[in-house]
Formats: structure tokens, C-alpha cells, sequence
């Protein structure tokens, strides 16, 4: 049986529970018991250590354990500290310490959103006698070096981890009991559309329904892109629009097709490829190799048509798109031996910002269909 295990916010939240319990009652706790409210159940989480900083302070210590998710978290300190303050504002005052993400396009806030904020407060304020008042910090002491692995900076969020999600039960997106639940719902659409769009996570789908795709034929397939095209083809499904972060979505161009990052990468080798094929000058093709992020490569190609009047991107990203579409109706053919004519596929990759930087010439038709 699958371990579901819990989000980071409910981690968060512990070590501030056993940090507050400290201040009041001036004993450590083993355990801390978050109430989850998404789900309305009760989760005990171990506290490692707790630790008076002043008389008005106190940190905690407890480790994140997501389940069988395969989650870069897994093991993974999380720090509260809990302060008194006096005067004006909330009751409950959250924020960021080391670690914790910087939101860009919000001013630099803390990457601390509204399930960690809602958990926080409520679980919090009901152990606050009136009056009294908290600013609780949350530092994550490997999230800086843990946050390079991620995608985060391409959604911008910088120097650290988020606290998000809508639940404090862990989703594990990689594991074979979360491939059956996203098969279920796909074997539901594919019974009322013959059309369905695939994305990878909640940036495509937020996306997608913005630019009017139907919200019932969004199937949400995660990492396990392979096994669902071909239950879709199986299943009859005769158009699959694949719309993804460019930096996910390419993956199929060099035939990966389980997309996370513990099983395979290959983003700056498929991205360089793309750029010899297109016959762009060696010392490009250097800089987007050895660019850190898919992001940053996409950056500097714009960089370079912006200064030199050249079409270099939307050149490279072309053959790109059109490569995801070859290998994704391959991939169902390889492994499907249904005398049927193969699923048509085409695909729309987006930036960090949710903007379209193209799409294949399937992808283009599939969208004025389904937009």
C-alpha cells in the first residue's frame, strides 16, 4: 500500500505548534498534532528538537516526509521559529526565513501561499490565550541548495523552496497508485471527448483554461506522459494536445517519456541539439549548453534576436515542437499494437511567464479547434 505522507506546510506547522508549546509551557514535544483541514483529519508529526532562543523565543526542529512521492524534500529539516511581539497587526504574523522562496512578480514575498498560510494561522491561534500575539519564521536550511534542482526560478520563485499545495496529504505524483487515479480520469474524458489536452501540471492547466480550452478535456497527467498516450489511444482518443513549461515538455523531443528529474534529464543536450540542427553559431550553442536552467538558455537566444535582428528562437523551438510531436505518435505506435490509426498529437510550450513561445503545426490546429 502507497504512503501518501504530508506537504511541507504540515512540517512547517509542527515545528511552529512545538515551538509555541515551548514558549507557553516551557516543554519539548515529541510530537506535534497538526489538523490538517484539507483533509479534516489530524496528522501527530515527530519533533527532532526543541530549543529556547530568548525569553521570548523558541525554535523547532521536525523533517519532511512526503511518502512514496519522489520528492527532493524527503528528509529534509524544517526550522519554526516562534516569537512574542506587542502592538498592531495579526495575530499570527508569517514569514519567510532562509530558505524560503522569493516570489519575483510579487514584490519579493515570501513564496508562502494560501493552504501553508490557512494551516499556519488556525492551528496556530487556537493555542494563543487572547491578546497575545506571535511572528512565526520558517526556515528551510537546505532550501537554497535544494531549490537549483526544481523549476522554481522559471515560475519566479528565487533562493529557496515554496510552501504550496491545497492539501496536507502528499500526492505522490510518481508513484503507480497515482498513475491509476490519472488513468480513471482520463478513461472518464476519453468516454465524451475524442480531443482531449494533456499538461503536465497545475501552470498548464491554469494556462490552458485561461485561453478558453474547455476545462473538461484538461487531463492533468504529471510525470507518467508515456502511459497515457497510449491508454488514450487505446481508448480511442483521436487528438492529444500536449501543453506544457518548455523546460518539461521538451523531454519528449530526445524520447523521455516519464519526465521526472530523478529518472532522467537530457534538457540542455536536446536543447544544443536543436541549435546545431538549426545551424546556429558555435559559441551559441556553448552558452546554451552550459546554461543552468532550460529558462536561461531560452533567455539568451531571445537575447540574440533582440540585438542581431536574427529569428534564432522561434527557428529552434519550430523544430523542437515538431520533434515532441514525431516521438510522442512513435512512442504510442512502439508500444501499442492496436490496429488503429495512431492518436494524432501536437504540442504548445510555454516560458516562466505563461506566455506561448510556440507551437507545432498541429499543435496550431488542435488549438483552433479546441480554444
Amino acid at each position: 500500500m502507497t504512503n501518501s505522507g504530508y506537504t511541507l506546510p504540515v512540517f512547517a506547522c509542527a515545528a511552529a505548534v512545538a515551538a509555541l508549546h515551548w514558549l507557553r509551557q516551557r516543554q519539548a514535544l515529541t510530537f506535534s498534532s497538526v489538523d490538517l483541514i484539507t483533509p479534516a483529519e489530524i496528522a501527530d508529526i515527530p519533533i527532532e528538537q526543541v530549543a529556547g532562543i530568548s525569553k521570548n523565543s523558541a525554535l523547532a526542529i521536525t523533517r519532511s516526509d512526503p511518502g512514496d512521492n519522489l520528492d527532493l524534500t524527503k528528509n529534509t529539516p524544517i526550522w519554526a521559529m516562534v516569537t512574542w511581539y506587542e502592538g498592531d497587526g495579526e495575530r499570527v504574523i508569517i514569514q519567510g526565513g532562509e530558505g524560503i522562496g522569493k516570489q519575483l512578480n510579487n514584490d519579493g514575498k515570501a513564496a508562502i501561499y494560501g493552504y501553508a498560510e490557512n494551516l499556519l494561522t488556525e492551528n496556530l491561534q487556537r493555542l494563543l490565550a487572547p491578546g497575545e500575539k506571535i511572528i512565526v519564521t520558517i526556515i528551510l536550511p537546505q532550501g537554497r541548495s535544494l531549490a537549483v534542482r526544481t523549476s522554481n526560478s522559471a515560475f519566479g520563485v528565487v533562493e529557496g523552496l515554496s510552501l504550496l499545495g491545497t492539501t496536507g496529504i502528499s500526492q505522490p505524483l510518481s508513484t503507480p497508485d497515482q498513475l491509476t487515479a490519472f488513468r480513471d480520469d482520463l478513461k472518464e474524458k476519453a468516454s465524451q471527448f475524442k480531443s482531449l489536452v494533456f499538461c503536465i501540471g497545475e501552470n498548464g492547466l491554469d494556462l490552458a483554461r485561461k485561453l478558453g480550452i474547455n476545462p473538461q478535456q484538461l487531463v492533468k497527467t504529471a510525470n507518467w506522459l508515456g502511459p497515457l498516450l497510449v491508454e488514450a489511444h487505446l481508448l480511442g482518443v483521436q487528438e492529444i494536445l500536449l501543453f506544457g513549461y518548455h523546460g518539461k515538455l521538451m523531454k519528449l523531443a530526445g524520447g523521455i517519456f516519464h519526465t521526472h528529474h530523478h529518472l532522467a534529464d537530457g534538457r540542455r543536450e536536446i536543447l544544443a541539439a536543436h541549435c546545431a540542427i538549426a545551424s546556429l553559431p558555435c559559441s551559441h550553442i556553448h552558452t546554451v549548453f552550459y546554461s543552468p536552467t532550460a529558462e536561461a538558455a531560452l533567455k539568451h537566444l531571445r537575447h540574440l534576436d533582440s540585438t542581431t535582428g536574427s529569428n534564432w528562437t522561434n527557428q529552434i523551438y519550430s523544430s523542437i515542437v515538431e520533434t515532441i510531436d514525431h516521438r510522442a505518435q512513435e512512442y504510442i505506435k512502439s508500444h501499442s499494437n492496436r490496429e488503429i490509426n495512431t492518436t494524432v498529437c501536437g504540442s504548445v510550450v510555454f516560458d516562466r511567464d505563461r506566455q506561448i513561445i510556440t507551437s507545432s503545426k498541429t499543435g496550431c490546429m488542435l488549438m483552433e479547434k479546441l480554444c
